[in-house]
């Protein structure tokens, strides 16, 4: 009989037995079909299939790409407490699995935009750990050249992290009628936290999503906690997917990395056929603070962060499952796990050592289109060249 929450597909390969018994005989599976929490709809007729399936070659992409988040996370707060990261520095640890899974179900030349806790969506989109990391310790090599630190990093179709809070959203909308302007097939994904779920510009963004049919989704990485505050205490109405009124809605569990992806698939072809916005909520959870400057344990116990670590992490949860299916085998995610431990401490030892921009950098690359070519420099009579050093992303 079908365990209820998994099933084998198919089996490709096998470990032949020596002729002395040395190796023993394991097949390994190509596909598996697994069931998903149930999609909570809003103004749906429908949603996505709960029974998704995931291929051998997804599956070890999936979990290299969120054991690299999390270990990239990790390294950025031990740098923090170093104090060779400074000012803000907001962590995505626990969160893994809604970047990995959403940027599964999209295509690179999707636009993306999100607020201030980037730095897994940066790597997901194409980034290097070491841009990333040398990007919050300021050095040369960073993703901005060391110039916009935690918040402020970009690739190509990817707007970035925005420091106001819900300010990327209307942005968001702004780039979606772009692309319905030009008649692409493109989507694009804006994303906010809880916290900025109550922001008067939110509403106003979806109302002219709406009015306008463009294919943008709006995305809460719900987390529990807007700073310090608990959902419950911040919100009348905690049910974000539903927040868009007349905007259809959709609720996942984002602790779990293949439900993410098919929610994001039926969210992306809902956009793409011309039907407008969709609103989705990923349920999720973050292990550090806000920022590394909250411990956040004044607002939450050290009992529910371990709970949430033992019973819902993204990582570990998938790993059993796939090791349960037979997807891999337990050597393999130990050699993703000494691969991903490489690289990381590579990308923080050139994170350390890595110089810094000249000082007649500091005023390269402000402006795509400068007005006048000097820029303000301390005091109205101190003025510093603009200059061009690199090419301007997104335009």
């Amino acid at each position: 009989m079908f365990s209820n929450t998994l099933r084998i597909i198919a089996r490709h390969s096998q470990e032949r037995s020596t002729a002395m018994g040395g190796i023993v005989s394991r097949s390994v599976a190509s596909q598996a079909t697994f069931q998903t929490k149930l999609f909570k709809l809003h103004r749906l007729e429908s949603g996505p299939s709960t029974e998704v399936t995931v291929t051998r070659d997804d599956a070890l992409k999936f979990y290299r790409d969120m054991q690299m988040i999390r270990r990239m996370e990790t390294s950025a707060g031990n740098m923090y407490k170093e104090k060779l990261i400074r000012g803000f520095c907001h962590l995505y640890s626990g969160q893994e699995a809604c970047a990995v899974g959403m940027e599964a179900a999209i295509r690179k030349d999707d636009a993306v935009i999100s607020a201030y806790r980037i730095h897994g969506w940066t790597f997901v989109r194409g980034a290097s750990v070491e841009s990333v990391l040398t990007e919050l310790t300021g050095r040369r090599t960073g993703n901005a050249r060391g110039k916009g630190g935690s918040m402020h990093m970009y690739r190509d179709n990817f707007y970035g992290g925005n420091g106001i809070v819900g300010a990327q959203v209307p942005l968001g909308a702004g780039i979606a009628f772009a692309q319905k302007y030009k008649e692409t097939d493109n989507i694009t994904l804006a994303l906010y936290g809880d916290g900025a779920a109550n922001q008067g510009q939110l509403f106003e963004a979806y109302n002219m999503a709406k009015l306008w049919s463009l294919p943008c989704i709006f995305i809460c990485e719900n987390n529990g906690y807007g700073m310090g505050t608990s959902i419950d205490r911040a919100a009348a109405n905690t049910d974000y997917y539903t927040r868009g009124d007349s905007i259809p809605g959709i609720w996942v569990d984002g602790m779990d990395v293949l439900a993410v992806r098919e929610a994001m698939k039926f969210a992306s072809e809902h956009c793409r056929a011309g039907k407008g916005p969709m609103v989705m909520e990923t349920m999720t959870y973050r292990y550090s603070g806000h920022s590394m400057s909250d411990p956040g344990t004044s607002y939450r116990t050290r009992e529910e962060i371990q709970e949430v670590r033992q019973t819902r992490d993204p990582i570990s949860s998938f790993r059993e499952k796939i090791l349960n299916a037979d997807l891999v085998t337990a050597d393999e995610l130990k050699n993703i796990d000494q691969e991903v431990r490489e690289t990381v401490d590579r990308a923080t030892r050139l994170a350390k050592s890595e110089p810094e921009i000249e000082m007649e950098e500091i005023c390269t690359d402000i402006y795509s289109l400068p007005i006048e070519g000097n820029v303000r420099g301390v005091t109205p009579f101190d003025s510093i060249p603009h200059k061009r050093l690199s090419k301007p992303l997104n335009l």
